[in-house]
């Protein structure tokens, strides 16, 4: 963990034995996940390991079947993604969801715009959004020519910035990037990088889903790794290699060279 990051009091986020079904299948299967503020952790696990149903569970998409959500000690529960950006929570999406035709403040502060009040009438201030939005993306060190710029005009990286800066411009306590670095140019991987070490300078908890472990190794303080929806090994990374995080996605405790059995009961 960076110097500086505050681990007492309770975690920002405690999942406890979440299970979530879906009919007969198993997405999850009483998985545990603490995280601290202002700590990065990545998440691991090869296709079909519950990632993203953990995910989506902890950003209100999906209600768990079973287990506890614990948000600073307090108890939680989500109707919908709603209810977790109320309470902090946000999730940055692969796919983004920017609205391409529209300005980099407009998208930042899409739903939630500043307005003025003319009698019984409200009307958006864009002026008072695109000096705060230029305050947020300067305070991120995210730099844009104008934000004014329209989001389809922007690179990659860009883009994958100003989703961030639309997580964080209400009070996030906690970021979830889902492979956010899987479509980019290698100087854009790691402006975005550096980003989220930006998000950990700020206290803002970052859970990082990725199969590309050197962005893992670069950014994260812990990795957990999930297998067949069940939680299957942790550990911070000064105390790790590589290989033992390819044989924890692979499903063996040994690295990614052994065989070591897995005992599902």
């Amino acid at each position: 963990m960076s110097e500086g990051t505050t681990t007492t009091g309770a975690p920002v986020v405690e999942a406890r034995k979440i299970s979530k079904h879906f009919g007969h299948v198993n997405a999850l299967v009483g998985v545990d996940l603490t995280l601290a503020r202002g700590e990065v952790l990545g998440v691991v696990g090869d296709n079909g390991a519950g990632k993203s149903t953990l995910m989506k569970v902890l950003s209100g998409v999906h209600p768990a079947s079973s287990g506890e959500l614990l948000i600073e000690g307090q108890k939680v529960s989500f109707s919908n993604p709603g209810d977790a950006r109320r309470i902090g929570i946000e999730m940055v999406y692969q796919d983004l969801a920017l609205a391409g035709n529209m300005r980099i403040d407009e998208n930042i502060f899409l739903g939630r715009e500043q307005t003025r009040r003319f009698g019984p009438v409200a009307l958006v201030d864009h002026q008072a959004n695109q000096t705060r939005a230029m305050e947020h993306l300067d305070n991120l060190k995210i730099h844009v020519k104008s934000v004014g710029q329209r989001v389809e005009e922007l690179s990659g990286g860009q883009r994958q910035a100003v989703a961030v800066a639309r997580a964080t411009a209400f009070d996030a306590k906690v970021v979830i990037m889902d492979e956010p670095t899987a479509a980019l140019a290698v100087k854009e991987v790691a402006k975005v990088l550096d980003l989220i070490k930006g998000l950990r300078d700020k206290g803002i908890a970052v859970i990082l889903i990725s199969h590309r472990l050197d962005d893992i190794f670069y950014v994260c303080d812990r990795v957990m790794a999930l297998y067949h929806g069940r939680n299957f090994e942790e550990g911070r990374l000064a105390d790790i290699e590589r290989n033992e995080v390819v044989g924890w996605i692979m499903g063996n405790r040994g690295g990614a060279g052994t065989e070591t059995a897995v005992d599902h009961n």
